[in-house]
Parts: structure tokens; sequence; C-alpha cells
């Protein structure tokens, strides 16, 4: 199998699986001392410069500039992504595990299926709709709606609103007008987000509540260069050196690795509860990507009509 792919794809491949699920970890570890919406909004506000300093210069300058559609749209998206994904998603880790944290967000590919489904009308196979209710069932036993429970409900229902969010914007952007190089949408998107981020926490008086230890520094740091530059550099990577049947793996791999450093590191419970939900969750998932290439004749949906072009971004759905 390995020589299949090359040692290149595999090397980037295991970068994904442990880069983006090991950043669940350093943003519990951040938020311990800095408020969620303020570290995000720094995380994105630096991301989105760098990758935008970096990327402007090159491909094709002319034919791809930044206008008031692109910036736009750049707002909608990165409003989706990373307000209402990422900044939800580290305002819940304050009650909610790492762990379980990674198992909701997880669900991300189960709400592309859906709302791909209900908007654009694209059919799934049977096998899919067996893996969605898989996946629902899975959320049902996690929150254990008529029991004590062992997760903060209001944190998780917040996560997984918020990954809701994250299907919502990545189906959104692929008839969104924004540049057509991924690096410079990714870049704009990540900074309109975190100009957003940052107005939230003006308002919101986060700014006298941050308390910046070293190791809120060295965590925020980590979702910078590790989850931002070296994760989304080797995932668009893969997306052309690899199938995407291979590539899409990260989401069921992801969650595993942070359950298992969340055990490690921060010394989080691993219960029966979270094992038996997340294993549905990930069934779900691995049955979904896989009836995902069925061809199928496209079906009503609420914007079937409008043709969605190629998407203009990949960005990565973690923390």
């Amino acid at each position: 199998m390995a020589s299949r792919y090359g040692v290149k794809v595999w090397l980037a491949l295991v970068t994904v699986y442990l880069v983006w699920g090991s950043t669940f970890i350093a943003l519990a570890i951040v938020i311990r001392d800095l408020p969620p919406f303020l570290s995000m909004s720094v995380r994105h506000l630096v991301a989105g410069t760098a990758l935008l300093l970096f990327a402007l210069p090159r491909g094709d300058r002319a034919g791809d500039r930044i206008g008031r559609r692109q910036i736009g749209a750049a707002f909608v998206f990165g409003g989706l992504l990373f307000v209402t994904g990422h900044g939800a998603l580290a305002w819940s880790q304050q009650t909610v595990p790492a762990g379980v944290a990674a198992l909701l967000v997880g669900t991300i590919p189960i709400w592309m299926a859906l709302f791909d489904r209900v908007a654009f009308g694209k059919r799934l196979a049977t096998g899919a709709y067996i893996g969605i209710a898989f996946g629902f069932a899975g959320l049902a036993f996690l929150f254990d709606p008529f029991g004590d429970g062992s997760v903060d409900r209001l944190g998780a229902l917040v996560i997984v609103l918020s990954a809701m969010c994250w299907a919502v914007g990545s189906l959104y952007s692929r008839g969104a007008p924004l540049p057509q190089r991924p690096l410079v949408s990714a870049g704009l998107a990540s900074l309109c987000g975190g100009i957003l981020l940052a107005c939230y926490s003006l308002v919101s008086g986060e700014i006298g509540e941050a308390v910046w230890t070293t190791s809120a520094v060295l965590g925020l740091a980590y979702l910078i260069v590790a989850g931002s530059f070296i994760g989304f550099t080797a995932y668009v990577w893969l997306l052309r050196a690899a199938p995407i049947s291979l590539v899409s793996t990260y989401a069921y791999v992801n969650p595993i690795v942070a359950v298992a450093l969340g055990w490690l590191i921060l010394g989080e419970d691993v219960t029966g509860q979270m094992l038996v939900a997340g294993a549905a969750v990930l069934v779900s998932v691995a049955v979904i990507l896989r009836s995902g290439g069925a061809s199928l004749e496209p079906g009503r949906g609420l914007f079937a009509r409008q043709r969605p072009i190629a998407v203009a971004a990949a960005t990565e759905p973690t923390a």
C-alpha cells in the first residue's frame, strides 16, 4: 500500500492526522488562560496575514484580483468557518473535554452530506443514509438526553452547531465569488474571520480577561504554525497528489488521535459512553465517505438550479 502512493503521500497524511488531531489539545491549553474568541482572533489574524503575504505574489495575479465581491464572500465564508466554527468551538471547550469535542467536530461530513442533499439535490446512496442514521444515534447516545449525562450538554450542542456552520460554509464556498487560488482564498477568509472575532472580543470585553502565560502563548503558536501552516500545507498538497478517498480519512482518524492525546496529555477520562458514541460517529463518517463516490442523478434541492463552481478554498475542519 505504501509503495502504491509513495512515502511523501504517507508522510503528509500522517502529518495531517497528528497535527489536526493535536490542535484540540493545544486549544484546551490555550483557553485555560486566554479568552476563547480573543485567542482565535489572534490565531486567524496572524495566519491569514501570513498566508496572504505568501500567496498573493504567486499565481494568476492579474486574472484573480481581490475586489469587493471577493472580500464580502470571504467575510461570509470566514464568519461561518472561523467565528461560528473555531470561535464557538473554543468557547465550548471550556467545559467540554478535547476528545469529546473532536468526536463532535467529526460529524462535519454527516452535515455536509445532509445539507448537500437538501440544498443542492445531491442524491445519496443507500449506504449514506444508513451512515447518517448511525451518526445521529451516536450523537444521541453521547448527549444522553434522558440520563444524567457525563458531557456538558450546552457546550456539546454549541459544538454540533459549529460543525453544522462549518458544513454550511464549506458548501457556500463552492459557488461563492472567492479568489480561485486556494491559499489566497484561505488566507483572505482567515483574515476576515479574524477581524470578526476581534470585533466580538472587543465588544464582549475579553481583552481585559486575558492572561498571557507561557503555556497559552506556546499553545497559540502551535495552533498558528502547526495547525494553520504545516497541517494546511500538507492537506492542500495531498488534495493534488493523492485520491480524495485517501485524503478524507483524516475525518475519522483525527478524533481518535484527539481522544488518545486528551487522555495522555490532559488526563481526560475515556468513558464507555464516549467509546460507543465515538464508534458510531466514526462508522457513520466512514460509510458516508465511502458512499460519496456513487454516481447518481441529481434530485430536487432548495438551490438545485444553481451550478456550484469548484471549491475555492480548502481549510481544516479542526480546532
